[in-house]
């Protein structure tokens, strides 16, 4: 069995974002296909889908697996119970509609898909982990792992139960680093301390890291003139230590050849950067909504069990990328349970907040913005 790292390159192809026809809805396959050759001549190995986006298994089929030979890439894809409901047949036939969906025989890794929150216990109440165990076992994967959503404590808790999993992704990003929602630097240091490999998602932020809000931008061209935006993300990501490889969701093969040409080139970050990247964040800090630090003591003193502090998170990214950013944050993240809309202004999270923040009024704009 080999190792979960070897054969993998820095840059992973990530197939969540492929390139469309005129009609915005249909991968453009022969866009895909010049993307997916121009990976593998420079010497790219890992991609990464799932039937959570759309028809990109099928995409990586007609691109790549009926296209190369099966030993010369890494193929994963994921399990995403928890978008159901789902039964525990069904749950476990999603592994086999993947299957025939990429036609690759067998997948080098396969993931429980977006732990955190109230999906880990989709996964734990359909008994999940055993199944991707069993599926390693009758040589259907090759190494198993999860990809998380959700703080350094709960991923502990997950690594800690399920010692079995062999790689953890973890959305990594020079603007998360020190967030205290997402924890990049904490959950990537949890997975350190448990000798868990990491595979890095959102090293862009969806993409918003590419157009930073000007601010930002000044910082970081004043610095490093000729580095597009991108490369400084991409280079913060590949330098982060125990990271096997990044994905990219590229969507044009302008997008690959760039982000080939910084693989190519990656070097340890200078000191300087680094502390530009710093800066970066700490301007970053300053055009937010709400100073939330992420400590949730509104969360256990709301009797209608908001997800306050993810609110507060999903405010703070439409102030600085817009309030369409913020409301696909708040539907990914805030809305397990009652809503901001259900605030009966008992007035309880203000009276716990350390920050003083005003959440009552907070809830009802969110619940305007973004419901």
């Amino acid at each position: 069995m080999t190792n979960v790292s070897e054969g993998v390159s820095k840059l992973g192809f990530g197939l969540m974002r492929l390139p469309k026809l005129e009609d915005g809805e249909t991968i453009d396959i022969e866009q895909t296909k010049q993307m997916v050759d121009a990976y593998i001549e420079a010497g790219g190995t890992y991609f990464d889908t799932a039937r959570a986006y759309g028809e990109s298994e099928n995409a990586i089929r007609q691109t790549l697996v009926e296209r190369y030979p099966r030993e010369s890439f890494k193929l994963a894809t994921k399990n995403a119970a928890w978008i159901g409901p789902k039964s525990y047949d069904d749950a476990r036939a999603d592994f086999d509609v993947s299957l025939a969906n990429t036609g690759a025989g067998y997948f080098d890794y396969y993931l429980i898909h977006n732990t955190g929150a109230d999906r880990t216990k989709v996964f734990d109440d359909l008994d999940m982990w055993n199944f991707v165990k069993q599926l390693k076992a009758d040589g259907k994967v090759r190494h198993i792992g999860f990809s998380h959503h959700d703080s350094a404590d709960v991923l502990a808790g997950i690594i800690e139960a399920h010692p079995e999993m062999e790689f953890v992704q973890l959305q990594v990003n020079w603007a998360d680093w020190e967030a205290s929602t997402t924890q990049s630097r904490k959950c990537v240091e949890v997975a350190r301390t448990h000798n868990l490999p990491v595979i890095v998602m959102e090293p862009v932020r969806g993409g918003t890291l590419a157009n930073p809000p000007e601010p930002v931008a000044e910082i970081l061209r004043e610095a490093h003139p000729d580095w597009t935006f991108v490369e400084w993300a991409l280079r913060f990501a590949m330098n982060v230590e125990g990271v096997i490889t990044v994905l990219s969701g590229m969507s044009t093969l302008e997008q690959m050849e760039q982000n080939i040409a910084t693989w190519h080139a990656l070097e340890p970050l200078a000191e300087a950067e680094r502390e530009t990247l710093a800066a970066a964040q700490r301007k970053l800090d300053e055009m937010i909504d709400n100073p939330c630090t992420g400590c949730q003591y509104c969360m256990k003193a709301c009797p209608m069990d908001i997800k306050i502090a993810q609110t507060m998170e999903a405010l703070n990214r439409a102030a600085v990328y817009g309030d369409a950013n913020g409301k696909n944050w708040y539907g990914f993240n805030a809305t397990a349970g009652h809503k901001a809309s259900d605030c009966i202004q008992c007035f309880s999270c203000e009276a716990a907040c350390p920050q003083q923040i005003e959440i009552v009024g907070k809830l009802a704009r969110a619940a305007e913005l973004f419901e």
